[in-house]
């Protein structure tokens, strides 16, 4: 089988993404290069929420690549244009739709006849929550690019249907879950679990039985101040509320904190990749109770490697595929039901089950499982 040249663009490198370039890179029936727009985020930048952080991952070892940038005086990325036109790639893969080389890819692409392989994150769930006028003109922009795309690579069961509710063939849609290093984070939990006891001590912990984890920015659609009013209603003895991250509603979290006198509740700020697994490693529960615009929720996949039961809002684009008979789910907001919730998952005798069970879902979430639809769609002929 000839070896099938595939392009790949995106915004810029990240570290949920690199592990996959790297892992499609060593498939014998694959040649991969990845398009990048931006460098920004290879070296210290300055993110809104985090400030100046630096990933302290490998965003850019094996595999190919290239940084695509407009000269100082195109406003438009020509330089797109001239490496679709000058290689001959049996396939382009475009994670997204919201910026201008996006389409510039999406239209030399179709006037080339490249095939075009589509890969977004849109849950129907949370489109269905949205301005009726703008779903219309929505419609207007996506009916036309989605009967020229020829394969739409789903992250999940809300992502088919969004696509499958533009009636997208389902013939055409391939199982491509959003996924992490599950064996990164599952090593590190095996390194680590022995020291779980280290770790409270280290982070001040030591005197709580049950330690309840969020990872992510403190801004508004993830509702930080949701799980601190649902943990404080909850008034479960001897345990506490971890925060790591750091973001916007920091200074609402303290306030919240120092005016109810909670001494249970930590904010840690923001930590890089290598440290997050001792985190992991001293929680007993997970949750993620965020909103709109949260279309996956990848810290789910990190926490379940770590044999962490899961909470989550309904409205988490990953509801659907990764909380099943793990954990509980709860309407966005519900403040009551969150703490219910809390209580139900820390007192129950299926905690351990529960935890257990996390890590055999989320093995079938990985970057094998998009390396397999991208090899089923050359087996079948498609590529």
């Amino acid at each position: 089988m000839r070896k099938k040249d595939i392009a790949f663009f995106i915004t810029h490198p990240t570290p949920y993404l690199s592990p996959l370039f790297r892992k499609l890179s060593q498939n014998n029936n694959i040649n991969l290069i990845v398009y990048y727009f931006s460098s920004e985020s290879t070296k210290e930048f300055f993110d809104k929420d985090f400030g100046l952080i630096q990933w302290d991952s490998d965003l850019l070892g094996g595999h190919q690549y290239e940084f695509i940038k407009n000269n100082p005086f195109e406003s438009v990325n020509f330089n797109i244009i001239k490496k679709l036109k000058g290689n001959n790639y049996d396939c382009v893969i475009v994670q997204g739709w919201n910026t201008l080389p996006h389409w510039i890819v999406f239209f030399t692409a179709f006037i080339l006849k490249i095939p075009v392989f589509l890969r977004v994150e849109t849950p129907l769930n949370q489109e269905l929550l949205k301005n009726k006028i703008k779903l219309i003109l929505k419609s207007i922009i996506l009916k036309p690019l989605f009967r020229r795309v020829s394969i739409f690579l789903a992250i999940g069961k809300q992502n088919s249907d969004f696509f499958k509710s533009y009636n997208v063939p389902g013939e055409k849609i391939f199982f491509s879950p959003y996924a992490v290093d599950n064996t990164f984070f599952r090593s590190r939990y095996i390194d680590l679990k022995e020291q779980k006891q280290d770790f409270k001590i280290k982070y001040g912990l030591n005197d709580y039985k049950k330690i309840i984890l969020f990872v992510g920015k403190l801004q508004t659609k993830k509702r930080p101040l949701d799980l601190i009013k649902a943990f404080h209603l909850s008034d479960i003895k001897d345990s506490c509320l971890v925060f790591v991250g750091e973001g916007l509603l920091r200074n609402e979290l303290e306030l919240y904190i120092d005016n109810h006198n909670l001494k249970n509740v930590f904010l840690m700020g923001f930590r890089n990749q290598k440290e997050l697994p001792n985190f992991y490693t001293i929680a007993d529960l997970f949750i993620l109770p965020s909103g709109i615009g949260e279309t996956w929720g990848l810290v789910i996949n990190e926490a379940m490697n770590y044999n962490l039961p899961i909470i989550a809002s309904k409205t988490v684009g990953s509801c659907d595929d990764l909380i099943v008979n793990n954990g509980l789910t709860f309407e966005e907001g519900s403040i009551d039901s969150l703490s219910i919730k809390i209580k139900e998952v820390l007192s129950s005798p299926k905690l351990k089950y529960m935890g257990d069970e996390s890590y055999n879902i989320v093995q079938n979430y990985s970057y094998q499982a998009t390396e397999l639809a991208i090899m089923n769609i050359i087996k079948q002929g498609i590529l």
